[in-house]
């Protein structure tokens, strides 16, 4: 009886087992038979046999390869990475340079490169602006000595000259010599015609101190005392070989009303004559005139004792 019932148990075991449908699904997936077991032994002989394939992933955009990489291709894929950067974007069209633009060519080896149109616009803006800035330094200089100059004239005690301004411009002068040798002829000429002062033109050029100003007699008509055609003044010290900066406009005057009194100068009085003024055009071709004479013959220094 005990037989019989452990035959009938079996039966039944069996039975359940044959109609469970997880037995039936894993016996499908096993490929009919063998369990689990046997289909990851049948997976690794078909690998082995390449009957069966993995599917391969696509290649990224670009070609940059597979998306890992076995040994070797790291450093490929790195350097793909970085060649990008490292070469400089192509010129856009049409710009200076580009293929087709028209922009300047490759140089050749060993030629010198000429300026472009950005560095000739500078160089022409920077040309410009140093004469500029140049002359408005030298206009600052001559401003601040011609009104040093004229307060130390209004300064003198003995009345030697007075300056009028001409059309209040600082750069024209007009200079009034009061006063020279009482011994001379010169001064005696002057009390006799009743004549005040000998009226002088000085006018400073832009570069003063530097250069000398041009001087010439306006009245009265003089003759002799270094005195030329058109009023010229005939004195090393007012042309640019014999001028120094230190000379001042009082020094200047001084030394002209020792030359006048030197070259016995006197007031003319011929009739017609002296009523003729003097004129700046003709002052001035006989002042080059005269230059040109003594650069080429030199100058005459008078002695010491003479003033």
């Amino acid at each position: 009886m005990a037989t019989l019932l452990r035959k009938i148990g079996l039966i039944r075991l069996h039975n359940r087992d044959t109609e469970d449908p997880k037995h039936h699904h894993n016996h499908r997936a096993g490929g009919g038979g063998g369990g689990p077991q046997s289909a990851a032994l049948r997976g690794k002989g078909g690998a082995k046999s390449g009957g069966h394939k993995p599917p391969q992933q696509p290649h990224p955009a670009g070609g940059a390869g597979d998306a890992s990489p076995g040994p070797g291709k790291g450093k490929g894929k790195r350097a793909a990475e970085l060649a990008p950067r490292d070469k400089a974007p192509p010129p856009p069209a049409g710009a200076a340079g580009a293929p087709g633009a028209g922009g300047p060519r490759e140089r050749a080896p060993g030629a010198r490169a000429g300026p472009g149109p950005a560095a000739a616009a500078a160089a022409a803006a920077g040309g410009s602006l140093v004469p500029a800035a140049r002359q408005q330094h030298c206009a600052q200089v001559r401003s601040r000595r011609l009104m040093k100059e004229l307060r130390d004239i209004a300064r003198l005690s003995d009345r030697f000259i007075s300056v009028e301004l001409v059309d209040e411009s600082l750069f024209d002068w007009n200079v009034k010599l009061h006063q020279v040798d009482k011994d001379s002829v010169l001064w005696q000429d002057m009390k006799e015609t009743n004549t005040e002062f000998i009226l002088l033109n000085l006018t400073f050029p832009d570069n003063f101190p530097f250069s000398p100003p041009f001087m010439r007699v306006l009245s009265p008509r003089l003759e002799n005392g270094y005195v030329l055609d058109g009023g010229a003044i005939c004195m090393e010290l007012l042309t640019p070989r014999g001028w120094s900066s230190a000379y001042t406009v009082e020094a200047v005057m001084r030394q002209f009303a020792a030359s006048l009194v030197k070259g016995q100068g006197r007031i003319c009085r011929k009739a017609g004559k002296s009523k003729k003024s003097f004129s700046r055009k003709e002052a001035e071709a006989t002042f080059k005139s005269l230059v040109k004479t003594h650069e080429k013959y030199g100058w005459v220094t008078p002695p010491v004792s003479d003033g």
